[in-house]
């Protein structure tokens, strides 16, 4: 996890919308972040989910489904997340909400690309 650097964007707003399952997220730089839960979740800062070291990553496969349960605030640098799936491990900095916000489709490809190299499929829709 990155940590907050005193020139990173900041959010303004926090928003779940469980019935869409999208966490939007605005920053002061007018970036707007609509993040599905889904790649909240297959990107989870956590241990868990990125292992203890480059290539120890584990892909995260069936969470098309999942939801946010609860977003707990974590000083003023981040963001606790607690999924459907009981998953609630990784702290969501600003510096990294905001770059899963740049980002989105690049990242979006890139887990739908391993998750067809490891011969999984997704089933429903984003």
């Amino acid at each position: 996890m990155s940590g907050l650097h005193p020139s990173s964007p900041r959010p303004t707003e926090i928003r779940l919308h469980q019935a869409s399952r999208l966490l939007e997220i605005k920053f002061d730089d007018g970036i707007r972040g609509m993040l599905s839960c889904e790649l909240l979740r297959v990107y989870s800062p956590s241990a868990e989910v990125r292992g203890h070291g480059h290539g120890q990553e584990v892909l995260q496969v069936g969470k098309q489904e999942v939801n946010i349960t609860a977003v707990e605030p974590v000083g003023n640098y981040a963001i606790k997340l607690t999924f459907s799936d009981g998953h609630d491990t990784g702290l969501y900095s600003w510096d990294y909400l905001y770059e899963l916000s740049v980002e989105t489709d690049t990242l979006w490809q890139t887990y739908l690309d391993k998750l067809a190299a490891a011969g999984q499929q997704r089933k429903g829709s984003v």
